[in-house]
Order: structure tokens, then C-alpha cells, then sequence
């Protein structure tokens, strides 16, 4: 029992510890956030910014893994606060935190870069799941705001002249980005390796001039492909 004990502690203590950023104008929900997310060994809140113009500062300084965005801030909003945030540091991710699923906020928030976007009321558990997704670059949704993006985005750019060039093999794996699957997970439905599951990926990314999984998602819903 103490040699087990042990090797949990090790995993912990090896495991990559992801510097997080909160950004939220209310006080007490950065404070509740950071409690949430005090039990989880692998995350550690670095700082707390109360806007946009304040979270692009220490994003330059401190270099977090991982942002929790509000949107509805004084002086520097959300979205543009995630515009300036990637400025500043680009291999950030940045996870929408928000009230509500207002499609007015979603589409420009997921063109301004953001990664995630899920709704306040989310688990603290899959709150920090989501985190952690977000590290390896993949996205989470919140249902409803992934239902309202598909309706307020009707007109993807070079639309039928994408899904023309792709091959079957890369519309299969489109297709399971779209559910949610991760490339290791895909590569289990498909029998191919990880690997292999990257370069399609970096394939679809360049065929479809899109910039991350995310948008490959909101592709392939747009276009009816899942």
C-alpha cells in the first residue's frame, strides 16, 4: 500500500504542471474559480486580471498555459482581450468562460482566436478537464453555443471548393473531429497511428485555409458533414 501511494505521488510530481490566468471583472468568481480549481494538482492559477487591456499585459509577463476568459468586461472586452492575449503570446489557449450562450459573442469570440467556450454553470470537474484539453489544442463546446455558431455562420469561405479536394481518409477524420475525438482516439476508430491522424489534420488545416481544430469542427457542422 505504501509503495502504491508512492508511485501516485511520483506521477503528480511529474506530471506538467499548466499555468493558468483567470480574467473576469468580478472578484468573486475569480476567487471561486481559483478554489474549484485548487484540488487539482496538475493546474495553478498564476494570475488574475479584472479585463482584456490587464490580461494581455500579464500574458506577456507571466506566459500562462491557459486563459479563462470572460467576455463582458469594462474597458477591454473579452474578445478583444483574446485578440491581444495571442499578440502577446501566441501558443496561449484561451477557454471562454462565460453566462451566456449569446450567439452575438460566440462567433467573434472563436474568430478572435479563442479555443474553448463554455458556459459559467460548467462543472468544476469538467472545467478542469477542459483545461487540460486545451493544453494538446483540442477544443470543447458548450452544446448550445456550438448550436447557435452553426446558425449565425452560413457562408464559410471556398466552401464546396475544400470539400472537393479533400480525400476520404481526411473526411473521415473531419468528421470525428467534429464529435469531439482527439487524434489519439481517432486513430483507435480508424486503425491508424497518431502520427498519421496529425497529418491529416495538418492537411484538412491547409486544404480549408482554417487555423486549428476548433474551426475544423464549426467546418464540418456548417457543411452538414456529421
Amino acid at each position: 500500500m505504501v509503495v502504491s501511494r508512492q508511485k501516485v505521488r511520483d506521477k503528480r510530481e511529474v506530471a506538467r504542471v499548466i499555468r493558468l490566468l483567470i480574467v473576469d471583472d468580478h472578484k468573486m468568481v475569480r476567487e471561486g474559480l481559483k478554489i474549484y480549481l485548487s484540488t487539482e494538482p496538475d493546474i495553478v492559477v498564476v494570475g488574475e486580471a479584472e479585463n482584456g487591456e490587464e490580461a494581455a499585459r500579464l500574458t506577456a509577463e507571466l506566459k500562462p498555459d491557459v486563459i479563462l476568459m470572460d467576455l463582458i468586461m469594462p474597458r477591454v472586452d473579452g474578445i478583444e482581450g483574446t485578440k491581444r492575449c495571442l499578440e502577446a503570446h501566441p501558443g496561449v489557449r484561451v477557454i471562454v468562460l462565460t453566462s451566456m450562450p449569446d450567439d452575438e459573442l460566440v462567433v467573434p469570440a472563436i474568430r478572435a482566436g479563442a479555443l474553448s467556450y463554455v458556459l459559467k454553470d460548467i462543472a468544476a470537474d469538467e472545467l478542469a478537464e477542459t483545461i487540460r484539453k486545451a493544453v494538446s489544442g483540442q477544443p470543447t463546446l458548450h452544446p448550445v453555443a456550438a448550436q447557435r455558431m452553426m446558425q449565425e455562420l452560413t457562408a464559410p469561405p471556398k466552401a464546396s471548393a475544400g470539400v472537393e479536394e479533400i480525400t476520404p481518409r481526411e473526411l473521415e477524420v473531419l468528421k470525428l473531429i467534429a464529435q469531439g475525438l482527439s487524434n489519439k482516439e481517432i486513430g483507435e476508430r480508424l486503425f491508424i497511428g497518431e502520427r498519421t491522424v496529425k497529418t491529416h489534420v495538418s492537411h484538412l488545416l491547409e486544404k480549408l485555409q482554417l487555423q486549428d481544430r476548433t474551426q475544423l469542427a464549426i467546418y464540418a457542422l456548417q457543411n452538414k458533414l456529421v
